[in-house]
């Protein structure tokens, strides 16, 4: 379900979460076999294989945390609501506040099994049917911005006020912490950004925050999405800003840490262009078209850009696994100078 193969070394005390799930999940039965998941993920992930069923375990990391931080009772929350929308998403089953079992807050969620891919090119799928994982793909972004937040008890699930607005100064906040040095381009993107902010939606959605290609499931026989992963970072806000966050994979370079589209021949490949998977996104929402878009994409490659600083920061200090974190590091200023292009 998650994007990388699970670890045998597990951190659960099974002697004490087994009986407890048997207690509170519908059909949970022992014995437990526990997998972590390796990778970067900022909440530990494991996989719980009974003899009849597969789950997934997420919960907050061990010690002290920031307030608001490694929200996975928000996860919970997000997963449980969607469960009777059109949104694919896996079954939320249990909640747990009860520290004691885990050591920290955790859920049980659905295991999901499909095809993860990190490529947009889809090296792995016939040119014909990439068209059609694309087409899903902007289906089930639609979807979740259709929900209506009302009905499924989200209504209170993110802040008043204008959504841009609060992600400008947030991520200049979190770029300034962990700023090392003048980048130009990411000055100028600091200056431009709020004065061409756009009036807030007439009518807050949804949005996932991180609606990305490798936080997608996809059915094994079928080019369409089975489940959206990673729900950290969802809020109530500006719909856009998830299209045009998915939309950064046509512009970024084919080859890095975060691969991208940038320079190959979409249509030799197969995969629609960023203008027909707007229209089709428009299509689907009744939408007229999209205003100030380059405001949109340039906003994503700019929170990017603060998000690889900060990994660039912890790594400068010794705080983060130094290969890969110079590699998201040195994404920063090739990600702020793709944003500079976009200013008007």
């Amino acid at each position: 379900m998650t994007r990388e193969t699970p670890s045998p070394t597990v951190d659960l005390d099974l002697d004490v979460l087994t009986p407890y799930l048997q207690q509170h999940v519908p059909g949970f039965a022992g014995p437990v076999q526990a997998t972590k998941f390796a990778g970067g993920q900022s909440n530990p992930t494991f996989l719980l294989a009974t003899p009849d069923a597969r789950y997934v375990l997420r919960r907050q990391p061990s010690g002290q945390l920031l307030k608001s931080a490694h929200a996975v009772d928000r996860e919970f929350r997000v997963l449980r609501a969607l469960a009777p929308t059109p949104v694919p998403v896996a079954r939320a089953w249990h909640l747990c506040e009860n520290r004691e079992i885990t050591g920290s807050l955790f859920y049980l969620m659905s295991y999901e099994d499909g095809r993860i891919f990190w490529n947009p090119a889809l090296p792995d799928i016939e040119r014909d049917a990439r068209g059609d994982y694309f087409a899903s793909i902007i289906e089930t972004l639609a979807a979740l911005h259709d929900v209506n937040v009302d009905a499924v008890g989200l209504t209170d699930y993110g802040r008043p006020g204008n959504y841009f607005q609060r992600q400008i100064e947030l991520w200049t906040r979190q770029y300034r912490a962990a700023e090392t040095g003048k980048i130009a381009p990411m000055e100028a993107l600091i200056a431009w950004l709020p004065a061409h902010c756009p009036a807030d939606s007439p009518r807050p959605s949804l949005v996932h925050g991180d609606f990305r290609l490798d936080n997608l499931i996809f059915e094994h026989d079928a080019p369409r999405v089975r489940a959206v992963l990673d729900w950290e970072l969802s809020t109530l806000g500006d719909p856009l800003a998830d299209l045009a966050y998915f939309c950064m994979c046509l512009r970024l370079p084919a080859k890095g840490k975060i691969p991208g589209l940038r320079g190959q021949d979409r249509a030799a490949l197969g995969i629609p262009d960023e203008a027909a998977m707007i229209a089709r996104y428009c299509e689907l929402r009744g939408l007229p078209g999209i205003a100030s878009w380059n405001f949109y994409l340039a906003f994503s490659f700019f929170r990017l850009a603060s998000i690889a600083q900060g990994v660039r920061a912890r790594a400068l200090q010794g705080n983060a696994s130094s290969a890969d974190a110079h590699e998201v590091g040195s994404m920063v200023e090739p990600l702020a100078q793709l944003a500079a292009e976009l200013l008007d």
